[in-house]
């Protein structure tokens, strides 16, 4: 059993963003989020509470142009450091699974912590914005978070009307397998893989 502190944080500076995250991937929920996007700020607090991971992140990007920036490059340092808290991924239960209703809503999220990234991301190009967050900016942080925690993700929107809603229950949905591939197996003593590495 890993008994280490699962923690990481890094910053990551650019000519359009300064973003810095802390993690605990062993904490109880406890969020402190602030983008200067208050939809985007909304969905990781909730990832945060879902997954029971500690989640400190502030981000100050080029919002006055738009949140792409912002959204994504939060996305690669979040991937990072679940990354490098998981350190060499012994004990853990590597895969995850999630159906996550929200009202008319129903999104599903398998992740695999494989170390070959791939979101296979699936939702109508027709799909609702949230109110304050364009739809693609959705894929795009599913995209930077995949990439960088170089995990196979797949997330799809089975069904849904309402913009808030499907961003939520997706969200909601990477939260909740997340929670569940990189919890400690009390019966693995090794890494799972017949590769033994990850």
């Amino acid at each position: 059993m890993n008994t280490s502190s699962r923690t990481a944080s890094q910053d990551r500076k650019t000519a359009e963003t300064s973003i810095s995250i802390a993690i605990d991937l062993d904490g109880s929920g406890k969020t402190d989020i602030s983008t200067g996007i208050p939809f985007f700020d909304h969905m990781l607090t909730l990832l945060g509470k879902h997954s029971l991971i500690d989640l400190t992140v502030k981000a100050d990007g080029d919002i006055e142009v738009d949140a792409h920036h912002t959204v994504e490059d939060t996305g690669i340092v979040l991937g990072d450091c679940i990354r490098e808290a998981l350190g060499d991924k012994k004990g853990i239960r590597r895969y995850g699974l999630s159906y996550l209703p929200m009202d008319e809503t129903l999104s599903r999220c398998v992740i695999d912590l494989s170390n070959r990234p791939h979101l296979e991301f699936r939702a109508p190009v027709s799909t609702p914005d949230a109110p304050n967050l364009p739809f693609t900016l959705v894929e795009e942080f599913f995209r930077a978070v995949t990439n960088n925690l170089r995990a196979n993700i797949h997330v799809e929107l089975l069904y849904g009307r309402d913009g808030h809603h499907i961003a939520e229950s997706m969200f909601k949905a990477l939260a909740r397998s997340l929670r569940q591939a990189i919890e400690i197996d009390p019966r693995e003593t090794g890494i799972p893989s017949t590769k033994e590495a990850l």
